[in-house]
């Protein structure tokens, strides 16, 4: 792998910002983003990239590939909860397992975001069919990892609500705001969309160095408590990513050819969901420790992506 791709990304303001997120909260400095800021960032982000996502979904024409493509993307998010709940089932409880293995067959639009700058550095582009796959993406996972709970726990007396289950996953609001957002993009004459293009494009870099800051704040406070629990939730939580990212850069090749789409494939299975899965499983799956999987999403699992994952995946994609 040419290691100038990982210097490039070690020396990215957005990484930098989130190492230094991390730092400040080691030093026991009073740094945080108010909480209300944070949201509208997140919002934002996801406003943005399926505005911009949409925009480009309306220059493309439906073809075979970007069916087969989303049919593949909403494959991934139900294959991996599959293996992962069982490889996890091995050493955490049922209800631990079902979360993880939910927020890793989900997908962090953070990490999305962050790949589609990596893109851009790289002079490639994001095509708006990957938007859409993305927000696709998001409630398969949920649903399987909620229905193996269901299968696998031993407490019958408080069965979990398939309908409850199906409305949270498409109404959760990251989901609806990054579907809302492409379609809203996909119906947008390219005139009109030229009246935000400075809010959704030249704020775009900024708005995600201030969010990954505040992503190395929350992680920082988090780890410790992470690491009272062992070795094992590190391990998957470096290890399964790139296993997971590797794998599908590799067999992304027998559904599409283009080197961007199949770095996206791969950024998708290797992310963990650390907003709309923990959402979902706070309503539904209570007796899931949020202590676990949300360190190991975003505390373990961003920073290997980040760092290590993009340039590898890069890499396989243009070799393979």
């Amino acid at each position: 792998m040419n290691l100038d791709l990982l210097l490039e990304n070690l020396t990215n303001p957005a990484l930098l910002y989130f190492i230094l997120g991390i730092s400040a909260v080691y030093l026991k400095s009073d740094l945080e983003i108010p909480q209300n800021s944070s949201k509208f960032i997140s919002l934002y982000l996801l406003f943005a990239i399926g505005f911009k996502g949409g925009q480009e979904l309306s220059h493309e024409s439906i073809t075979n590939e970007i069916i087969w493509s989303m049919l593949f993307g909403i494959s991934i998010s139900i294959i991996i909860p599959l293996y992962t709940f069982f490889i996890l089932k091995r050493k955490l409880g049922v209800f631990d397992s079902g979360a993880i293995a939910a927020a890793y067959g989900s997908i962090s639009a953070v990490t999305f975001v962050t790949a589609a700058s990596y893109l851009e550095s790289h002079q490639l582009e994001l095509h708006g069919n990957m938007v859409a796959i993305m927000a696709l993406m998001e409630s398969p996972a949920i649903i399987v990892g909620l229905v193996l709970i269901s299968l696998y726990h031993k407490e019958k007396t408080n069965p979990i609500s398939k309908r409850f289950i199906l409305k949270h996953s498409f109404t959760n609001g990251s989901v609806l705001l990054i579907l809302g957002s492409l379609l809203i993009g996909y119906l947008t004459s390219a005139k009109e969309a030229q009246g935000i293009e400075p809010f959704t494009n030249d704020l775009f870099k900024g708005f995600l160095a201030i969010f990954l800051l505040d992503m190395g704040i929350t992680s920082g406070k988090k780890l410790k408590s992470f690491f009272a629990h062992g070795w094992f939730p590190f391990a998957f939580a470096a290890v399964i990513p790139l296993f997971n990212g590797c794998l599908f850069a590799l067999v992304s090749g027998w559904v599409t050819t283009d080197i961007a789409n199949r770095f996206i494939f791969a950024i998708l299975a290797a992310s963990a969901s650390y907003i709309a899965v923990p959402a979902a499983m706070k309503n539904t799956v209570p007796k899931a420790n949020p202590g676990l999987f949300l360190p190991m999403a975003l505390a373990i699992t961003f920073p290997v992506n980040i760092t290590i994952g993009m340039p590898l995946y890069f890499y396989l994609v243009q070799t393979f």
